[in-house]
């Protein structure tokens, strides 16, 4: 335990945040699938109404996106930036 320096285990800790931070990627990419399902199903079911499917769909799925790529901007953070290295 003796060998661990302070720079090692910050750059440890930081990865391991970085991949913590990547686990709000799932979630979008299961409601963005399902919003794209159901959304090509209303479609189907009304065709003359796909401009407004279409639009509310997309507008959701960018407002979903915002969580995966919060946790994408902290990892990118964590893994190059590594802010908690020049508090040593």
């Amino acid at each position: 335990m003796s060998n661990i320096t302070d720079r090692g285990l910050i750059l440890a800790c930081s990865a391991i945040g970085a991949g913590l931070a990547m686990i709000p990627g799932i979630g979008p990419g299961v409601g963005q699938g399902i919003a794209a399902g159901l959304g090509a199903n209303a479609v189907g079911r009304n065709p003359g109404a796909k401009g407004d499917i279409m639009s509310t769909m997309l507008l959701g799925q960018a407002v979903a996106e915002t969580t995966g790529l919060y946790g994408f901007a902290t990892a990118i953070i964590l893994m190059f930036a590594n802010p908690l290295i020049g508090k040593l």
